[in-house]
């Protein structure tokens, strides 16, 4: 049976790490943009976004990947993906304008009964409107919930746990390109409405805020009463209902746009049609506050008392493994410190994501030379591998503010230094009764 001919539309991070994927199984794959420039970069394998793994298939499929900029070769696909990243702002609402702007490119140039799928994240009731907007589709027009986790993108495309097929009517069968193709995958397929397919990945996203919020609330607690929130999570997730996969690791406020985006959906969907988002409130509240966990933690233990101490910051993106930076709560800390010479170090993002006083450095000991206090804001499995004795005898001062636990928190006490991670607290002994 000859297998289907792909074409995934808008080189961003998720067409580049699902058209890679398809490759990877075997498939013909024609990877489009309308951007020239883009298109030559990528040609090249200069691929604009960082993701494990991504670049070295990339070459390893090379001959099966067609990159253009010329819309009349998406004549030659069976099945369409249009896979743009949805950028949004910083209140984490969408900016649709480029999916429609992608779309009149596409549509007009696809072969008559292709299959037009949305990979995009799009609200619910989008893909519906489509054709009210854009006319009649001479093909299937189905969409599909992505699955990308930033540093995790390419295991997520390769082995997905299942796919959500959004469609006009769940009842009928897949089209035969759509199904061919998710059938190499060998996992579960779920059709369901296309109103459905939209909301289910807004509702996982909200399951893993929930988790998350409720990590971040009772890790503060931890940080008040003396007790260590790994401890407890360690038993949470024995428990079969929740989980060992469950979402216990405190943070610093959600990042990244995915998750933030879908909280404003939900909060314009309840305020359209009356319905009770106070839970989604909350934990958008609950983030805003978990985000200044490091510049507190920074002031209480250091600036309040040394205004003019070297700071130093170990990470800029918003989680390791990615080139991101949205929402950053790096960038965040160091936007507390206007003006201020802050030594800087990420082995991706550029000093100059942090602003025009950042000092750039080679590396993380000379980031931290001579720093009164270093903030290890990003978990770079690079950064893991760092000896606290060795950042102890660079640094200046002994505070080592490390709030995902890189540093081993027994090796750094031993090598003299005050660390503080979220989620622990001082000694019972030290807290006061309530």
């Amino acid at each position: 049976m000859t297998k289907p001919v792909l074409a995934f539309c808008g080189l961003t991070h998720l067409c580049l790490c699902s058209g890679v994927a398809a490759a990877e199984k075997g498939f013909s794959v024609i990877l489009f943009d309308p951007d020239p420039a883009r298109v030559a970069a990528v040609s090249e394998g200069r691929l604009p976004v960082v993701e494990p793994d991504l670049d070295a298939l990339f070459r390893r499929n090379r001959a099966r990947l067609r990159v253009t900029h010329d819309p009349a070769e998406l004549r030659a696909a069976d099945l369409v993906y249009l896979a743009p990243d949805v950028p949004t702002d910083d209140h984490g609402l969408s900016d649709l304008g480029p999916i429609d702007a992608l779309l009149r490119v596409v549509k007009p140039a696809m072969a008559k009964g292709a299959t037009l799928v949305l990979l995009s994240q799009l609200p619910p009731g989008f893909t519906r409107g489509l054709p009210g907007r854009f006319g009649r589709f001479d093909g299937p027009l189905h969409y599909q919930v992505e699955t990308l986790i930033f540093g995790r993108a390419m295991q997520r495309a390769l082995e997905p746990e299942r796919f959500i097929v959004g469609c006009f009517d769940p009842a009928q069968p897949l089209p035969d390109a759509l199904r061919d193709f998710l059938a190499a995958f060998a996992c579960p397929i779920l059709p369901m409405r296309l109103e459905s397919a939209e909301l289910a990945k807004i509702s996982i996203n909200m399951c893993l805020v929930a988790s998350i919020s409720v990590a971040n609330t009772l890790a503060e607690l931890c940080e008040k009463l003396g007790a260590d929130w790994s401890e407890i999570s360690a038993s949470l997730r024995l428990d079969r209902r929740i989980g060992p996969h469950a979402y216990l690791s405190p943070g610093l406020g959600l990042a990244g746009g995915n998750l933030e985006r879908d909280l404003a959906t939900l909060v314009q969907l309840g305020a359209t049609h009356a319905t009770d988002t106070r839970l989604v409130s909350a934990a958008i509240e609950n983030s805003a506050h978990r985000k200044s966990w490091a510049w507190q933690t920074l002031r209480a233990r250091l600036l309040d008392r040394q205004p003019d101490a070297a700071i130093a910051v170990l990470g800029l993106a918003y989680k390791e493994n990615t080139h991101s930076t949205k929402n950053s709560p790096a960038l965040a800390l160091i936007a507390q410190m206007p003006g201020r010479a802050i030594r800087v170090h990420d082995p991706v993002v550029p000093a100059t994501a942090a602003g025009p006083h950042a000092v750039p450095t080679i590396d993380p000991l000379d980031c931290v030379t001579g720093a009164d206090a270093v903030l290890l804001m990003t978990p770079w499995p690079a950064y893991r591998e760092l000896d606290p004795a060795a950042l102890a005898r660079r640094m200046r001062g002994r505070l080592l503010i490390d709030p995902y636990r890189v540093i081993d928190p027994k090796a750094a006490i031993a090598a003299g230094l005050e660390h503080v991670t979220l989620g622990v607290g001082s000694p019972a002994s030290e807290v006061p009764p309530c």
